[in-house]
Formats: structure tokens, sequence, C-alpha cells
């Protein structure tokens, strides 16, 4: 009885040991940097660095050009205020069109609008018994 339960134990052992084995290869597999998850992880966190780099100098330009812009807004606003002084200025000035003679301009003679011909420019006829 000592005998089989023995025997029993090493094979148990055995059995053990090879499932050890062949989930140690599996591991080795799955943490492979080249082509398991180990590598599917690296080339993750490369990306995650290169989207943070490309957010970061989307972020600065984003940041320069709201500043030209508000920089050309304020341009635009003093120009435009100079506009509305020079507008108001010109309603003092007299009418120029009541100072300046006309200059002498032939009249065009309007032109005449084209005439309908009194005739169809194609006619049908229709042939007897047959086709057109």
């Amino acid at each position: 009885m000592d005998l089989i339960a023995d025997i029993l134990l090493a094979a148990g052992a055995l059995g053990a040991g090879f499932y050890c084995l062949v989930l140690g290869r599996r591991l080795n597999r799955f943490n492979d940097l080249e082509k398991g998850v180990g590598g599917a992880v690296a080339v993750l966190s490369a990306q995650v660095d290169d989207l943070s780099k490309t957010l970061t100098a989307a972020q600065n330009s984003a940041g320069a050009s709201a500043t030209t812009l508000t920089e050309l807004v304020d341009r635009a606003e003093a120009t435009s205020r100079q506009l509305e002084m020079q507008m108001a200025s010109l309603h003092d000035l007299p009418e120029a069109a009541e100072t300046a003679p006309k200059p002498d301009v032939p009249e065009r003679p309007t032109p005449m609008p084209p005439t309908a011909p009194a005739e169809p420019m194609f006619t049908r006829r229709r042939v007897e018994g047959g086709v057109n």
C-alpha cells in the first residue's frame, strides 16, 4: 500500500513539474517584448509619449495664435475708430459736387432691342405616306 502511495505521489509531482514548465514557457512568450503583451505595452507607451509631445506643441501654437489674434483685433478696433472719426469729419466738408464743374461727357445712344424675325428659323414639313 505504501508503494502505491509513493508511486502516485511521484506521478503527481512529475505532473505538477510538467505543468509548471508549460506555464513558465507561456508566461515568457506572454511577456516577450516583440510579440507578446509586453511589446504591445511598450508600443502604446511610446505612442502616448508622442501624443503628449504633439498635444504640448498644439497648445503652445494655439496660445501663440490667440495672442496674435488678440493683437490683430485690437489693431482692427483702433483702425475702425480712426475710420469713424474720418467719416464724421467728412460730414463737416462742403459738398464737392456743388463746387466742382461737371465734365462734358457725350451721352451714349441706347442700343435698340433686337427684333423678332417674321418667320420661324426652322420649319417642319410632313411627307405624304411615310417617314419624315
